[in-house]
């Protein structure tokens, strides 16, 4: 019995991972979908790249700094519990790879290559697993701090901060350091609009992280006996919130409408495990209202050239998520109970920080000792052909052939 459940526990995860790996496809074509077509290629090849990167960091440094955990054993020490420590660090992987595939959305159109694929290496090596490792496996005493000041632990069942907030907010330094695209902004301030290149491919790409996000939330309960409808459920009930919101307040543009089910499942990751289904439903509507007022204010206001919007989508709506699990995770609200909103509120304060300060470390240290932005000349020519030496479409390549 115990090989049996060892053995279903494996699939369980493996399962998950494979859902997670396949929203990087979400990711490569909602940027795809939003970016000019002459930055097409750059964003297939930069999400892939980003992923096999990543996966270079996390097993040699990052897994092992999250969790004291390496592979540098033989095979068959490895092959334990059928393996279930392998699967679980491919599993944790395509969350830590999701680090870079959101900062690729906001910095996408001028940002240079291979300096992307040094940040990669350090944010998915160090930043992201220092965080992790404090918020999922106790790291340096600071989730017993925050039970003992404020009554309970950080809850966050499945990364609104730890990793979607990282993200975004990482994104968001990178995305001031390297400023605004050209065009974008008139020498007056006026914003020049750059509409999405393919809606289809948007479409796509938020329909495939959509359904993988299942994965990514009823998954990491980690085994099959942790399993519980409540957090698919959940899930569902913010994605229906965070679509109509953003249906209502973004007047029926299509951009906001696939990207709203996005917002409202990024906020609920964090207590999907907790909240009441109406408290879900309620936190994807805050989500995906906030998605599009705050999308609109950075780009028209602050003149924050975020591309595909992952500061206002997993900075802040991850943001919102982890201090809602400490809203409506509480019995009083319906929910399953043991949260409280100030240890919610000082935890997402914790990752907001250390994402910003190790954002701005990585990118800041990179624009001074290589630069991260393509020139003037590779940014008007785009980076497919600047350098990829091939576009999106076969009449434009850089041979010229038809």
């Amino acid at each position: 019995m115990e090989a049996l459940q060892s053995a279903g526990d494996v699939l369980f995860v493996l399962l998950g991972a494979i859902m997670v790996l396949a929203m990087h496809a979400g990711f490569a074509f909602l940027e795809v979908g939003t970016v000019r077509k002459k930055n097409q290629v750059n964003a297939l090849v930069k999400i892939m790249v980003d992923f096999s990167m990543s996966t270079i960091a996390y097993f040699f440094i990052g897994y092992s700094i999250a969790y004291g955990v390496g592979f540098l054993q033989g095979a068959e020490a490895l092959s334990a519990k059928n393996g279930y420590d392998l699967v679980k660090f491919f599993f944790l992987l395509t969350f830590a790879a999701a680090i870079p595939a959101i900062v690729s959305g906001g910095i996408a159109e001028r940002a240079k290559f291979n300096p992307q694929l040094a940040a990669t290496f350090a944010l998915v090596g160090l930043v992201y697993p220092f965080f992790e490792g404090i918020v999922w496996n106790g790291n340096l005493g600071v989730q017993a701090w925050i039970e003992a000041s404020f009554g309970a632990p950080f809850h966050d069942f499945a990364g609104s901060i730890v990793v979607h907030a990282m993200g975004g907010w990482i994104a968001l330094a990178a995305v001031v350091l390297l400023g605004a695209r050209m065009g974008r902004y008139s020498k007056d301030g006026r914003l020049h609009a750059f509409p999405p290149s393919n809606i289809p491919f948007l479409a796509l790409g938020a329909w495939i992280l959509t359904v993988g996000w299942f994965g990514f939330n009823v998954m990491s309960a980690q085994a099959i006996e942790g399993i519980t409808g409540l957090v698919a459920v959940n899930s569902l009930m913010a994605m229906v919130g965070g679509t109509l919101a953003a249906l209502i307040m973004g007047k029926n543009d299509p951009g906001f409408v696939h990207n709203g089910p996005l917002a409202g499942l990024v906020a609920v990751c964090a207590g999907s495990d907790l909240m009441h289904p109406l408290g879900a439903l309620t936190t994807g509507l805050v989500a995906g209202g906030l998605f599009v007022w705050t999308f609109t204010l950075t780009q028209n206001r602050w003149k924050i050239d975020d591309v595909l919007g992952v500061w206002p989508l997993h900075g802040l709506c991850g943001a919102w998520g982890g201090i809602a699990a400490g809203i409506f995770g509480t019995a009083a609200l319906g929910g399953m109970g043991g949260v409280t909103f100030a240890a919610q509120l000082a935890g997402t304060l914790m990752g907001v920080s250390v994402a910003l300060i190790g954002g701005f470390i990585v990118y800041g240290a990179l624009k001074a000792a290589v630069g991260i932005r393509m020139s003037q000349e590779d940014e008007y020519q785009g980076a497919d052909l600047a350098i990829h030496k091939i576009s999106a479409t076969p009449s434009s390549n850089a041979s010229g052939d038809e």
